[in-house]
């Protein structure tokens, strides 16, 4: 899974204007405003944010990587005065806000090529480095995950947010190793996994699964989305756009099932019936996710799994309650615990 920032990201402070995965289709349906207030609540490479300063809107930009944020400097100043970034989590966007209502959110989910390009950020397996994975440079890293958990729980973790078949022998292979060898660099984990993992020339490398759901798992990233998908309904203004871009399925899925939600009136309990019954708080502008065109995905091989979803804001309050959108899965702190 990787941000729609793709191969072709660029410095966002570079003179080279960079438009991201899907980002013109982005823009389309955010139809920024001049003057209007606009959060990129992943900023990473500043393309999005580019995009929305040029069309004269102000922007909030947000990023837990301060790698991605004192990159964005150079745009800072280019924006005179239109453009604040903010180190956080995508899940504060409303702090980040400051209180203020926002006529646009978007998100651009996943890892960043910024991220990927960097073997001592240790996301990726095509250049050795260190097993870290952290966007945020907190909390345990990939290694302090595969040394403490349980083979029963990195299984878990593999099986459901990697999706790989094979996660019960990954685990195993892993927990045979590491107590003779604990694994420090992405390209040992990389050649375990490839070792377990039968595989044919033409398939993706057999490790891709396995990095990506020990990364969602260390930073998160599910739980944020949910959280910043509430945070948002709360930041935007009736007619205020949202627009989601995942790499996903299970990310997708979290977008397109609280949507779904949203679009339409809850039911009233029949021992406790609605006074007031609640209209829906987003109208989709997407029936179906809209997905990268030929000519793009050649340009950008990334772009072929990126899937778009858009909803507008109604005027409706917004909701406490949300619906079940997270996969059943221990805390990373019970795991870590061994429990």
């Amino acid at each position: 899974m990787t941000a729609g920032g793709g191969g072709s990201r660029a410095d966002a402070g570079g003179s080279a204007p960079h438009i991201p995965v899907l980002g013109r289709r982005v823009v389309e349906y955010l139809a920024p405003k001049p003057e209007g207030l606009y959060i990129d609540a992943t900023f990473g490479a500043g393309g999005y944010s580019r995009a929305l300063l040029d069309a004269g809107a102000r922007v909030i930009g947000i990023d837990r990587d301060r790698t991605a944020i004192t990159a964005g400097y150079a745009l800072v100043q280019e924006s005179a005065g239109r453009l604040t970034l903010v180190e956080d989590q995508f899940s504060n966007l409303e702090a980040a806000a400051g209180g203020q209502k926002a006529d646009g959110v978007v998100f651009d989910l996943g890892v960043s090529s910024m991220q990927l390009d960097r073997a001592e950020r240790g996301f990726s397996f095509r250049h050795d480095g260190p097993l870290d994975m952290r966007m945020g440079g907190d909390g345990p890293s990939a290694a302090d995950l595969i040394a403490a958990a349980s083979e029963r729980d990195l299984a878990s973790v593999i099986a459901i947010l990697g999706e790989e078949r094979h996660a019960r022998a990954v685990a195993r292979a892993i927990v045979k190793d590491r107590a003779g060898n604990p694994f420090t660099t992405t390209l040992q984990l990389a050649e375990l996994v490839a070792r377990v993992v039968r595989h044919k020339p033409t398939e993706i490398h057999p490790a891709t699964r396995t990095f990506q759901a020990l990364r969602i798992f260390i930073n998160d990233e599910l739980g944020e989305l949910t959280a910043a998908l509430g945070a948002a309904e709360r930041v935007l203004k009736p007619g205020g756009r949202l627009v989601a871009v995942s790499f996903h399925s299970l990310e997708d899925r979290i977008v397109k099932t609280f949507l779904a939600d949203r679009g339409k009136s809850p039911a009233g309990s029949r021992h406790a019936p609605e006074t007031q019954p609640r209209t829906p708080t987003f109208q989709a502008l997407t029936k179906k996710p809209v997905v990268a065109d030929e000519h793009e995905i050649a340009a950008n091989p990334r772009a072929r799994s990126a899937k778009l979803r858009a909803a507008e804001r109604t005027s409706a309050p917004a909701r406490n309650a949300m619906p079940e959108l997270l996969p059943s899965l221990p805390s990373l702190d019970a795991v870590m615990k061994g429990r």
